[in-house]
């Protein structure tokens, strides 16, 4: 949202505000925080988020109607996204009931559906004008659950031992579960595709598909074996490996981008911002750390990032780095903070399976003074170690 890496943002994990049940969300964005929404309003867009959030609360400074967003609709709190037959949802700064829900297992409505039909509503209000659409759905997010006519297209297909853990909700066939999930979100994707062809904007619009970390490691839920989901990489969600961090990013743009085209540009969701304000011809004056992949997109004279970085307090304290094909890694920074740091050879060793640490020590100095330089330790860190009230 504000086109900056982890060393500088401001929210670096889940910071929770208030009992775990409670659903008042995350640790707010601040009123100086500038985010992409701001940036496109100020231009004259529309702008509408539709899904899930994490930067506040209603009513708080990170309340995504006070950063930019016109139209709000969906889960403004991580935890309460913990069920998709929840017993409302937030309509801009309202609860709306969803009757006939009790955050069980099935219930009457289906989050991620009532979500893309307002999505959907959104592009149908705003076709005369210029907006943007943020649709950060809640799917294939666990918990398994999906409507039962979804999931009997997979029912029986597959081998299944069903889920009775304690994390999220049990579920008997959980491969079927997670593939009708998915197959559901790529319908959702399709009407809106279709919803902009049907209103002969489709020319005109530019769409990214693209996720935000790799598949979670609750095995028994996912069986990401099973589903190669992410193929010979290392790690998964929560990892700064590359399973954990290295996505697709698909792009639409008819006219101006080449079907079946693809780039091996090397980017970073920090850099989302930037491109899309330069796109929309909207100037950014706040501090940012992307370069726009407009260049790669449209066929031009591409600047490259001296380095991506990743800092990530979750998950034991993390640290990432790639410079060219080199990447190296630093993990449990909480229990030690004077972690070794670990060093791939991304081009040979896409897999991250040799730590070439010993022999390149003159790459670990580097990466740690570079690491060293990349990040800031702005108050809000000292929640680092716990909640944030």
């Amino acid at each position: 949202m504000t086109g900056q890496h982890g060393g500088h943002a401001f929210v670096r994990d889940n910071y929770e505000v208030g009992p775990w049940e409670s659903h008042k969300g995350q640790l707010p964005l601040k009123p100086n925080h500038v985010t992409i929404a701001e940036i496109l309003q100020k231009k004259g867009y529309r702008t509408g988020a539709f899904g899930k959030w994490g930067l506040g609360r209603v009513g708080s400074s990170g309340d995504p109607l006070k950063q930019g967003f016109d139209r709000f609709f969906g889960y403004n709190c991580q935890r309460h996204a913990h069920n998709l037959f929840p017993k409302y949802l937030i309509d801009d700064s309202e609860e709306r009931v969803l009757e006939g829900n009790d955050r069980g297992l099935t219930g009457q409505k289906y989050a991620p559906q009532e979500i893309a039909e307002e999505m959907l509503k959104f592009v149908e209000a705003n076709k005369e004008a210029p907006f943007f659409l943020y649709y950060p759905t809640v799917i294939p997010h666990l918990p398994l659950q999906v409507p039962e006519e979804d999931l009997a297209q997979y029912k029986g297909q597959w081998e299944e031992t069903a889920y009775n853990g304690k994390s999220y909700l049990p579920h008997p066939t959980p491969r079927s579960a997670y593939a009708a999930m998915i197959t559901f979100m790529d319908t959702q994707i399709g009407r809106l595709m279709k919803k902009l062809k049907d209103l002969k904007i489709d020319d005109n619009t530019i769409v990214l598909f693209t996720s935000d970390n790799g598949t979670t490691f609750l095995k028994d839920q996912v069986d990401y074996e099973f589903f190669e989901s992410v193929g010979k990489l290392k790690g998964l969600k929560g990892s700064v490996y590359e399973g954990g961090i290295r996505v697709p990013l698909i792009v639409r743009w008819p006219g101006m981008i080449e079907a079946n085209s693809s780039s091996d540009h090397i980017s970073a969701h920090y850099d989302t911002l930037i491109t899309l304000a330069e796109i929309a011809g909207a100037p950014v004056d706040v501090k940012h750390d992307g370069i726009s992949y407009l260049p790669t997109l449209i066929g031009g004279d591409q600047k490259e990032h001296d380095y991506l970085f990743w800092d990530f307090v979750g998950y034991g304290g993390q640290l990432a780095m790639r410079k060219g094909d080199w990447k190296a890694v630093k993990r449990d920074l909480k229990k030690n903070p004077k972690a070794k740091t670990e060093i791939y050879h991304l081009a040979s060793d896409p897999g991250e399976t040799k730590n070439l640490a010993a022999e390149q020590s003159a790459k670990v100095i580097e990466f740690e003074q570079m690491m060293l330089n990349a990040r800031e330790e702005p108050e809000m860190l000292k929640f680092r170690f716990g909640k944030y009230e």
